[in-house]
């Protein structure tokens, strides 16, 4: 008798508990609400000064794929649950590290995109910020020939920092 009453106090509860309980999903320490099952991510046009013809795509992707990657969330083309847009507004080459001779070491490319992030349950976490990231190399190679590898690694960094803000709340 003891054991039935102990296998439907715990049937109960598991019938129960969810019904009572808003939960939530965490993911890399991040939290998305359990009634959020899409979202939308247009394309971030190109809107800066020097322009990478590949960029605005490729950045669209890999922030495509980064929540794609650690979500759980359904990528739609408009009205998510969240929804992410915004523009790139700086690709700029610069020099660093200048030399006793004036002359640059390294140069340094540096994407800013500006973010506005809408969450459709909570508009407390909705923000609009810009995000910079840079990568620098040797001022010896030409920027072409190294310029697809450094737009990933910015792009990479980029998202991180994107998701982080937007679902892990940093």
């Amino acid at each position: 008798m003891r054991k039935a009453v102990v296998v439907l106090v715990a049937a109960l509860c598991s019938v129960l508990l969810p019904v009572g309980c808003r939960m939530s999903v965490s993911l890399t320490g991040g939290t998305i609400d359990s009634r959020a099952k899409t979202v939308a991510i247009n394309t971030f046009p190109n809107n800066a000064s020097l322009v990478n013809p590949s960029l605005s795509q490729s950045f669209t992707t890999a922030l495509k794929d980064k929540i794609q990657g650690q979500t759980p969330l359904t990528i739609v083309s408009r009205q998510g649950d969240y929804e992410i847009d915004g523009e790139i507004i700086a690709y700029t080459v610069s020099p660093v590290a200048i030399q006793g001779n004036e002359t640059a070491a390294m140069n340094r490319l540096t994407i800013t995109v500006r973010v506005r992030f809408t969450n459709k349950f909570d508009e407390n976490q909705n923000f609009e910020q810009t995000f910079s990231r840079y990568a620098d190399y040797a001022s010896s190679r030409n920027l072409s020939s190294v310029e697809s590898t450094l737009v990933t690694e910015i792009n990479d960094a980029l998202t991180d920092d994107i998701f982080n803000k937007a679902f892990v709340n940093w």
